[in-house]
């Protein structure tokens, strides 16, 4: 299938797909990823078609909405892509990448890398800083019905992989455990420079948060 029609068909797939999904993983986190990666790929300049393919299908089937399966957003990807008669290479690499773009990856020994990776990792990770990742934050923490803050529970500095993964911890300390490291975890040149800006913000608003708070 020509490239335009295949993104096209993608991006309608996954529409229909998550119209139901929690606020800070639907249509529009995805529409948002899908933009920075074609941004930032401007100057990368990998391929194309495996960068808007794996943004738009890297939240398609989220582990943490699946009883941790972490090997449903690959297969439920592979499955759309080989209907659409997607090359079996762009397929795999596909998968690849969401296997491997979130932060709790990070955590294990890197096993698979490519440019591709870099541009929709960066993208995704954009989308977890600043004003929109503290809204994300908020909205995903009030989904699973977290704290705001809790003075008593302070931030987990140290956590391992599974720790990660199954943390209850009121909102506030996920500043601390990921969005604030992540913009020295940046690939690229590109996404470097907008997380520089997003990362001041978050700063920004942490301290009035604070300052609120009464706690700063």
């Amino acid at each position: 299938m020509e490239h335009n029609k295949l993104i096209e068909a993608t991006a309608n797939f996954v529409r229909n797909t998550l119209r139901d999904a929690e606020g800070g993983h639907d249509w529009w986190h995805i529409h948002r990823v899908w933009t920075n990666a074609k941004l930032i790929n401007q100057t990368e300049k990998t391929d194309q078609l495996v960068v808007e393919l794996a943004a738009l299908l890297h939240d398609i089937a989220d582990s943490k909405f699946h009883n941790g399966d972490e090997e449903i957003g690959p297969r439920t990807a592979g499955n759309y892509l080989q209907s659409m008669n997607v090359d079996t290479g762009v397929t795999e690499h596909v998968q690849q990448i969401i296997r491997h773009m979130s932060f709790k990856a990070s955590f294990d020994k890197k096993s698979f890398h490519s440019p591709e990776l870099a541009v929709v990792q960066d993208a995704d990770r954009l989308d977890a800083i600043g004003a929109i990742g503290i809204a994300r934050a908020f909205t995903y923490g009030g989904f699973k019905g977290r704290e705001l803050y809790n003075p008593e529970i302070l931030p987990n500095l140290n956590m391992t992989r599974e720790e990660y993964k199954n943390t209850t911890a009121p909102t506030i300390n996920h500043f601390y455990e990921k969005l604030l490291l992540l913009k020295d975890k940046m690939n690229t040149p590109a996404g470097k420079a907008i997380a520089e800006q997003r990362h001041t913000f978050m700063e920004d608003y942490l301290k009035q948060f604070f300052d609120e708070c009464g706690s700063s």
